[in-house]
């Protein structure tokens, strides 16, 4: 039997805004996206990582009700959600090329516990990390 996690979703105010940022400006690439009526089940995946997706979901029906689906949001447009992390070969390269494309970064970045890292946040408010993988 082989088990292991395939997606973890990420809670967005909304589904193409974040589908052009992470496509467009992370280079990632669309894997699934389907519809439900009102659901959309929206996936992207880094082309460099076959296997792992990153589900992109607004809070609400069929799992939330219109409370919570409200009290999500605003958690993660506070930037309340745990950060994500991407790793890269170059982060000060990444930094630079990200910052062209218009991402917004909370850090520039720094040379920390042997590694450098910068930090972001998607148009949702999600929390990044970009560190630079070790040599």
């Amino acid at each position: 039997m082989t088990q292991g996690v395939e997606v973890v979703g990420l809670y967005v105010r909304d589904q193409d805004e974040a589908l052009a940022f992470y496509v467009e400006k992370l280079g990632f690439r669309v894997h699934t996206d389907v519809r439900n009526g009102d659901y959309r089940w929206l996936t992207v995946q880094h082309p460099e990582q076959a296997g792992f997706q990153l589900g992109l979901f607004t809070p609400g029906p069929p799992i939330h009700d219109a409370a919570t689906a409200q009290t999500l949001q605003a958690m993660v447009a506070k930037g309340a959600m745990p950060p994500l992390v991407l790793v890269v070969d170059d982060c000060r390269a990444a930094y630079d090329r990200m910052r062209a494309q218009g991402v917004e970064f909370t850090q520039a970045p720094v040379d920390r516990y042997g590694a450098v890292d910068a930090g972001f946040r998607d148009p949702s408010g999600n929390g990044w990390k970009m560190i630079e993988a070790r040599r």
